[in-house]
């Protein structure tokens, strides 16, 4: 691929994110899914604060923000764009596959990998923040505290 669009999802917000820095100043947008946002029932679409926090995050990133189908969105902005291929980052939402699925049909996609946020033993479950978390905060302070480059202990460390 020469000429790809970026796709940005729910999953991979950050500046980090594997396509921006693997295909930096390159056409990149984020599809806010109609089917997310309407949801099967009220209770299954997205809160205001969900939306909320995608958007200030996305406020950060040089994307074009759209909203409709996920996959006949990035479809057409590629087509806007003269693009000859879709770079994304991997996820973990099932649906993620599926959409991955349409648009491999119509042009070369390709799944980059995440650095992750930090190296966790075993099995990850994402269902809750609250229960990643708790496995998560004792890794994240030993990188924090524990010095690596950084020099001096951060403060608050204990």
């Amino acid at each position: 691929m020469q000429h790809p669009i970026l796709w940005i999802h729910g999953e991979a917000l950050s500046p980090r994110n594997p396509a921006l820095l693997a295909h930096p100043g390159r056409p990149a947008v984020f599809v806010f899914d109609t089917a997310l946002l309407e949801g099967a029932t009220p209770a299954a679409a997205l809160s205001l604060k969900r939306i909320g926090f995608l958007y200030e995050c996305l406020l950060e990133l040089p994307v074009t923000l759209r909203q409709g189908d996920v996959a006949e969105e990035l479809l057409a902005f590629a087509q806007a764009h003269g693009a000859d291929g879709i770079v994304t980052s991997a996820a973990t939402d099932p649906r993620f596959s599926a959409i991955c699925r349409q648009l491999e049909q119509h042009l070369p996609l390709q799944v980059l990998e995440p650095q992750p946020f930090v190296e966790l033993e075993g099995p990850v479950e994402l269902g809750r923040f609250s229960r990643y978390w708790r496995r998560a905060e004792p890794a994240v302070w030993r990188l924090w505290c524990g010095g690596s480059g950084l020099g001096a202990r951060a403060p608050g460390c204990p």
